[in-house]
């Protein structure tokens, strides 16, 4: 059984499209996909999985995920957008994603808004979600040791590796709630 240090290792949590990683120059389609597969296609659980796809960044474009592109070419705001749209569609519904966003494009087209500054925090702070996972990792994989410890079955890997399996899904599902009661709120500020 892998431990938890393994486990983390193995899911390359440090993945975030920082952007000294995005060109300064406006890209293509497929240069946008590249740069996306390049960065983020260590997070495949098999071959087949697609990192981003020509009909995904048209759908986030028609569903008005993102502000509209000029002359065929995505601008480094563009992909700034894109990465988050990449990160919260794993646990959102499209809606959620564009409801969250809506404002932040609106920001950007009408306000100027500049989103560098905003985005280095996002990436600054995925790190630190990195860290607070560990963290919590260890404290659940203590706690699933003793009530594995307190059954004495010749299973106990397998009842490890359940409950471990359980308890991450609960507390995505507790995080995913919460970021969905936010949304609701955007939803509401900006009707």
């Amino acid at each position: 059984m892998e431990n938890n240090k393994d486990i983390l290792d193995g899911m390359q949590l440090n993945s975030q499209l920082s952007l000294e990683e995005i060109p300064d120059l406006d890209l293509y389609m497929d240069q946008v996909i590249q740069l996306f597969e390049n960065k983020f296609g260590i997070l495949k659980r098999d071959e087949n999985e697609k990192v981003l796809t020509k009909t995904m960044i048209n759908n986030y474009a028609k569903g008005k995920l993102f502000f509209p592109i000029e002359n065929k070419k995505y601008s480094k705001v563009h992909m700034m957008l894109i990465a988050m749209i990449y990160q919260m569609k794993g646990a959102l519904s499209i809606n959620d994603v564009k409801v969250t966003l809506d404002p932040l494009n609106t920001m950007i087209t009408e306000e100027g808004f500049d989103l560098t500054d905003l985005y280095k925090r996002y990436v600054q702070m995925a790190d630190e979600s990195m860290g607070q996972l560990k963290d919590e990792m260890s404290l659940l994989s203590e706690e699933v040791t003793k009530h594995i410890v307190a059954l004495d079955s010749e299973k106990s890997d397998y009842l490890t590796q359940l409950l471990l399996v359980a308890s991450f899904v609960n507390m995505s599902n507790y995080y995913r709630r919460a970021a969905e009661r936010i949304v609701d709120n955007i939803a509401k500020e900006n009707i």
